[in-house]
C-alpha cells in the first residue's frame, strides 16, 4: 500500500501527553547543553599570544560556515519549491504537501543548527583546553570532553524538538511529512560533511608536505602558512560537518522506525497477527520509537557526567575515562528501554508485556559495543594493526602504504559481518511477521544511536584537542609536560573520531536497509520484489554499486588539487620571505585560508547532484525494480568504501603519531617522513571521502522513497514528464562531472610547472 492511501487511528490524549513529555526531554537535552557552554566558557582562555591564536581560527571557521549557507540556500530553495509541486499532485493536499517541504527547510536548518553550535564552542573551547593543560591532564581532559558535549546535546535537543513538533501539528499524518525533515538532514550534513573535508584535509595535507617532509618543521609550527587553515578545518569538518552528519543519522534511523510502524498496518501478517488492535498497536510502536529517543537524552547526560578522573591525575590514556562514560551511557540505556517497554509495549492480544521490543534496541547496543571495539582495534595507537603500519615505515612510505590499506580492507568486511548479524538477529526475533522484521531492524538503528549526546561528545573531542595542541605549538608556549599531555590527548582524538565514524556509517546501513522496505512499498513492488534476474534490475544494481567511487572520486580529486596549490603557496612564501623560517616575519596564513575556502565552495555542487540526480535518472530512465537494484548496490558499496578509507585513514594517522612520540626514532628521521606521506594519502580518506558516504546512501535512498510513487512504470511506457526528468538529470549530472574537471592541474604547462618549482626552490 502506498504511504499516501495509510491511515492510523487519531492520538488519544495520553498518548498526546506522551508527546508533550517528549518534548520537554528534548528541552532538558538543550538546557544541559547550555548548562555544559557555560562551564567551558568561564575556563580561562590563556594568555594573550593564545587567544590571538584561537580569535583567528574562530574568525576563519565561522566565516566559511557562513559562505556555505550562502552558498547552498539557492540549491535548498530549489528543492523546497521542487518537493510542494510534486506532492501537491500526490495528496492533492495543501497543508500536507507545504508541511512537507516545509519539514525539508526545518531538517536543513536543525543540522546546520546543529553543526553551528557544536563548531562555535568548539572554537571557545579549544584555547580553554589548551591552558588547562598547564595546570592538569584531569582539567584539560574534562574541559575538552564537556565542549564537546554540548554539540551532543544540541544534536539530541534539535533532532528530537524537531520531530515531536511535527507529530504534535500532523499527529496520524506525520510518517508523510516526517520523510521532508529526514531528507533535509541529510542534504545539509551531505554539503557540509563534503565541503568541510575538503577545506580541512586540503589545508592538512599541503601544510605536512612542505612543513614536516620538505622544511622538517613541527606540527603547527606558526612558520607553517598552511597551520590556520588547517586548525580552522578542524572546525568546519570534524566539528560543524560530524555533527550535521550524525543529526541526520539519528533524524533518519528515527524516521525510518516510524514509517515502518505506519506501514505495518497494511500487511497481511501484521494484520493477522493483531486483527482489530492492528491501527491501535501500529501507534503504540511509532510512540515506543520516539520515547526512546527521550531516553537517550537522559541517558547520553549521565555518561556524559561520568567523564571523570579521580583529582592530581597524571597523564594517562583518555579512552579509559571515556569508555567508562559509554558504559554508564549504554548500560542506562538498555535499563531505560526494558522499563519503557514494561510499562508501555502491552501485547492488546494477552495484555503481557513483549520484550522483544525492547530487546531489539539493546541489540543495537551491542552493535555500537562491537563496532566500537573493532574500530579501536584497528585504529588505537598501541594496537597491533597501527603498530605494524608504523614498523612498515622502516622501509618507506610504499610499505606503510601497503599495511595500512591492507588494515583498511580487512576491518571493512568485520564492520560488514556485524552489522549483518544485528539484522539477522532482528529478524529473528520477530519471526511470525515481515513487517514486525524490519520495524525490528529499524529499532536497532534507534538503539545504536541512543547514547547520540555521548557519540558526538566523544566525536567532537577530536578536533577540540587537535586544535588545542596547534594552539599551545603557535602560540611558542614551552612546557614540556602540557605538550605531552596535549599530545596524547590529540592521538586519542583521531581515534574516538574513528568511532564516531563507525558508527554513523553502521547507523546508515542500518536505516538504509529500513528505508529500503519503504521504498518497495512506495513502488508498489512487494509482490515482485527486486529481481536481479531482470536486465534493468541488475542494471541498475550495477549503476548504484558505481557511485559510490564516483563520489569518492569527486572528494579526492578536489582535496588533491587544493593541497597541491597550498603546496607551491606555502613554497613561494618561504622563498619570497625568508625570515619567515628565521622567525622574524609571520606568514600570510590568510592566503591558504582564501585558497581552501574557494576550492571547498567550488566543489560542493557536484557530489551533491550526483546524490540526487543519479537515483532520478535510474527510476525515471529504467524503471522501480532498476531503482530498488541501485540502492542496494549503493548500499553495499558504499558501507564496504566508507568503512575502508575511514579505518585506513585512522590507522595510517596514529602511525605517524606514535612516530611522532618516539617509536623508531621519532620526530626527522625518515621514518617519520614516510610515515608523514602515509598520513597525508589517508586525510582526504578518513575526512573527506569516507564520512560523506554516510549522508550520500541516505540522501539516495530518502531520494528513491521521495521518487517512488512516480516510477513505478515500466521502461517501456514513456511520457513526457518522464523524459523531461531524464534529460534533465542527465544534463545535471554531466555539469556535475564536468564540475569535477574544473580546476584540474593536468593542463599546467611544463614551463609554468618549472617556474612554481624554481621559484619556490
Amino acid at each position: 500500500m502506498s504511504e499516501a492511501n495509510i491511515v492510523l487511528p487519531s492520538l488519544s490524549s495520553g498518548q498526546v501527553m506522551i508527546l508533550w513529555l517528549i518534548l520537554i526531554s528534548a528541552i532538558i537535552g538543550l538546557g544541559f547543553g547550555l548548562v555544559l557552554m557555560r562551564i567551558v566558557l568561564k575556563a580561562d582562555p590563556g594568555p594573550k599570544q593564545m587567544r590571538d591564536v584561537g580569535i583567528a581560527i574562530e574568525q576563519g571557521a565561522m566565516a566559511y560556515l557562513r559562505r556555505q549557507i550562502s552558498t547552498m540556500i539557492f540549491f535548498v530553495v530549489a528543492i523546497f519549491i521542487a518537493l510542494f509541486l510534486m506532492y501537491r499532485g500526490v495528496y492533492h493536499d495543501l497543508w500536507l504537501s507545504l508541511g512537507i517541504a516545509v519539514a525539508f527547510l526545518m531538517g536543513v536548518s536543525a543540522s546546520y543548527g546543529a553543526g553551528f553550535v557544536g563548531m562555535w564552542l568548539a572554537v571557545k573551547g579549544n584555547v580553554r583546553s589548551a591552558n588547562a593543560a598547564l595546570t592538569s591532564f584531569k582539567s584539560s581532559m574534562e574541559l575538552a570532553f564537556k565542549a564537546g558535549g554540548v554539540s551532543g546535546m544540541f544534536t539530541v535537543g534539535l533532532g528530537l524538538l524537531g520531530a515531536t513538533i511535527i507529530f504534535l501539528v500532523y499527529q496520524q499524518n506525520a510518517m508523510k511529512v516526517l520523510v521532508g525533515f529526514g531528507f533535509g538532514g541529510s542534504l545539509a550534513a551531505l554539503f557540509m560533511r563534503v565541503g568541510g573535508g575538503i577545506y580541512t584535509k586540503a589545508a592538512d595535507v599541503g601544510g605536512d608536505l612542505v612543513g614536516k617532509v620538505e622544511q622538517d618543521l613541527p606540527e603547527d609550527d606558526p612558520r607553517n602558512a598552511a597551520t590556520i587553515a588547517d586548525n580552522v578545518g578542524d572546525n568546519v569538518g570534524d566539528c560543524a560537518g560530524m555533527a550535521a552528519d550524525v543529526f541526520e543519522s539519528y533524524e533518519v534511523t528515527l524516521v525510518a522506525a516510524i514509517i515502518l510502524a505506519a506501514y505495518a498496518v497494511s500487511e497481511p501478517d501484521f494484520r493477522a497477527a493483531y486483527g482489530a488492535f492492528t491501527g491501535m498497536f501500529a501507534m503504540k510502536m511509532i510512540i515506543f520509537a520516539l520515547i526512546l529517543r527521550a531516553v537517550g537524552v537522559f541517558s547520553s547526560i549521565l555518561g556524559i557526567l561520568a567523564v571523570r578522573l579521580p583529582a592530581g591525575t597524571g597523564a594517562r590514556d583518555p579512552m579509559k575515562p571515556i569508555n567508562n562514560g559509554y558504559l554508564v551511557s549504554a548500560i542506562a540505556s538498555v535499563a531505560g528501554f526494558f522499563i519503557v517497554d514494561y510499562f508501555y509495549m502491552k501485547d492488546p492480544r494477552t495484555g503481557a508485556t513483549d520484550w522483544r521490543f525492547a530487546c531489539c534496541a539493546t541489540l543495537g547496543i551491542v552493535l555500537a559495543v562491537v563496532t566500537l571495539w573493532l574500530t579501536n582495534y584497528f585504529t588505537h595507537p598501541d594496537k597491533a594493526p597501527t603498530t605494524e603500519t608504523a614498523v612498515a615505515a622502516q622501509t618507506g612510505p610504499a610499505t606503510l602504504i601497503l599495511s595500512g590499506l591492507a588494515e583498511g580492507l580487512e576491518s571493512s568486511v568485520w564492520a560488514l559481518i556485524v552489522i549483518a548479524g544485528a539484522i539477522i538477529g532482528a529478524m529473528l526475533l520477530f519471526r511470525e511477521s515481515l513487517a514486525l522484521q524490519f520495524y525490528g531492524i529499524a529499532l536497532t538503528g534507534l538503539g545504536l544511536l541512543t547514547t547520540t549526546g555521548f557519540i558526538l561528545a566523544m566525536d567532537t573531542y577530536g578536533p577540540i584537542t587537535d586544535n588545542a595542541h596547534g594552539i599551545f605549538e603557535m602560540a611558542g608556549i614551552h612546557q614540556e609536560e602540557a605538550s605531552r599531555t596535549l599530545s596524547w590527548m590529540d592521538a586519542i582524538g583521531n581515534t574516538t573520531k574513528a568511532l564516531t565514524k563507525g558508527l554513523a556509517i553502521a547507523t546508515a546501513v542500518i536505516a538504509a536497509v529500513s528505508l529500503f522496505r519503504s521504498f518497495i512499498d512506495e513502488a508498489h513492488l512487494g509482490l515482485l520484489g527486486v529481481q536481479i534476474n531482470m536486465p534493468t534490475v541488475f542494471v541498475g544494481l550495477m549503476i548504484g554499486g558505481a557511485v559510490p567511487f564516483l563520489f569518492s572520486a569527486f572528494a579526492i580529486k578536489a582535496v588533491s588539487r587544493a593541497a597541491y596549490q597550498v603546496v607551491f603557496e606555502v613554497r613561494r612564501q618561504l622563498h619570497l620571505h625568508p625570515g619567515i623560517m628565521e622567525g622574524k616575519e609571520l606568514p600570510d596564513y590568510a592566503r591558504c585560508v582564501d585558497i581552501v575556502t574557494e576550492t571547498a565552495q567550488r566543489e560542493l555542487l557536484g557530489p551533491g547532484i550526483l546524490a540526487i540526480f543519479a537515483p532520478l535518472l535510474v527510476g525515471f530512465g529504467l524503471d522501480a525494480g532498476a531503482l530498488g537494484g541501485f540502492l542496494g548496490g549503493t548500499i553495499l558499496t558504499g558501507q564496504l568504501l566508507a568503512v575502508f578509507m575511514s579505518n585506513t585513514g585512522a590507522t595510517w594517522d596514529n602511525a605517524k603519531k606514535k612516530v611522532e612520540d618516539g617509536f623508531l626514532g621519532g620526530k626527522g628521521t625518515d621514518i617519520h617522513k614516510a610515515a608523514v606521506v602515509g598520513d597525508t594519502v589517508g586525510d582526504p580518506f578518513k575526512d573527506t571521502a569516507g564520512p560523506a558516504l554516510n549522508p550520500m546512501i541516505k540522501v539516495m535512498n530518502l531520494v528513491g522513497i521521495l521518487a517512488a510513487p512516480f516510477c513505478t512504470v515500466s521502461i517501456s511506457n514513456l511520457t513526457l514528464e518522464r523524459i523531461i526528468v531524464v534529460v534533465l538529470s542527465i544534463v545535471l549530472l554531466g555539469i556535475a562531472v564536468a564540475l569535477s574537471k574544473r580546476g584540474s592541474i593536468s593542463g599546467e604547462t611544463t614551463e609554468s610547472s618549472t617556474a612554481n618549482k624554481a621559484a619556490a626552490a
